[in-house]
């Protein structure tokens, strides 16, 4: 698997905090919900996303935005409106004075603003948190990514415009799983093409690096060494190393140990596993050799970050 596909593998959208807004014109929203990702997606009228140093970002419609988090920003459509509205996490609206707003800007299921005809109407989804296995692509993602719709591989826009305000049996769960795969394509997007997709991410013209980066993500239980990855790529030891490390930024065979942790610790949160399973599924040899390495690059043992998350996400309400 690459690493693109493992973010979505694992820990998938849970209850996803989805919306459709709409709101008259002159309105600034300020987001403050520490969420990791949030998508936007314009059905009418553009937007703006303004972070607080001055990064911002125009959105139209045809086109979805991804944001990452957890950092605040405001979100309108004129710059200078008045504010609306605050965001906090779990999806909690404040008024600007600081009063709880629970039923003021409700316009039906899942549809939220101040007009329902108003000249502003996107689509805006949250995943809370991700999974392990993502973190590694998320810090590398831009803070903030726009892409044409028209380049994902599925309808997925459209089919996510009707289901929002749907009330159906299982509505929830359709819900996450088109998020997961609007996600899923502004990601498959933006690392086919982007500009600044690092190599692990498919943003590499060296075909042999990501040949070498193949093999580690579909079979990392193998016993590689720099000599096998030389042998497999049919390349030297030394050429293999100069061209990995330049484009990927480090090492194979540091490379391969973190992205073999991120399996593990994927696989002793969200699986029923034995530790000595989950090393043999990940290459080592012994649960020894993967408490040790899983130390080394975590700073806790397996059985230590395993408590940890999973007591992390029960104070969540985390299923």
């Amino acid at each position: 698997m690459d690493i693109t596909g493992a973010l979505l593998s694992g820990p998938r959208a849970q209850r996803a905090f989805a919306l459709k807004v709409c709101l008259a014109s002159g309105w600034r929203l300020r987001i403050r919900d520490q969420a990791a990702l949030c998508l936007l997606v314009p059905v009418r009228g553009s937007l703006c996303v303004r972070f607080d140093d001055g990064e911002e970002l125009r959105v139209e419609v045809g086109e979805v935005a991804m944001v990452r988090g957890p950092e605040p920003y405001d979100a309108y459509d004129l710059a200078g409106a008045e504010q609306l509205a605050v965001i906090e996490p779990d999806g909690r609206c404040y008024s600007p004075e600081g009063a709880l707003l629970r039923d003021q800007l409700s316009l039906g299921v899942r549809t939220w603003g101040d007009d329902p005809d108003g000249r502003s109407v996107f689509l805006t989804a949250t995943y809370a948190e991700t999974n392990e296995v993502g973190a590694r692509l998320l810090e590398a993602l831009p803070r903030t990514l726009v892409v044409d719709a028209g380049r994902l591989d599925w309808p997925v826009v459209d089919m996510l415009h009707g289901e929002v305000v749907r009330d159906a049996p299982g509505q929830e769960v359709v819900i996450d799983r088109l998020l997961d795969l609007l996600l899923m394509g502004v990601l498959r997007a933006w690392s086919t093409d982007g500009a600044d997709a690092p190599a692990w991410a498919g943003g590499t013209d060296d075909a042999m690096v990501r040949r070498v980066l193949a093999a580690m993500h579909h079979h990392p239980a193998r016993p590689w060494t720099v000599a096998s990855l030389a042998r497999f790529a049919g390349v030297s030891r030394a050429v293999l190393a100069r061209r990995f490390a330049d484009a990927v930024g480090e090492p194979p065979m540091a490379y391969l140990t973190r992205w073999r942790i991120q399996l593990a610790a994927d696989l002793l949160v969200d699986g029923g596993d034995t530790l000595q399973r989950v090393a043999g599924e990940v290459g080592y040899a012994s649960p020894f050799g993967l408490s040790a390495a899983f130390k080394r690059v975590k700073g806790v043992s397996p059985a230590q970050y395993r408590t940890r998350v999973r007591e992390e996400r029960v104070g969540a309400g985390a299923p």
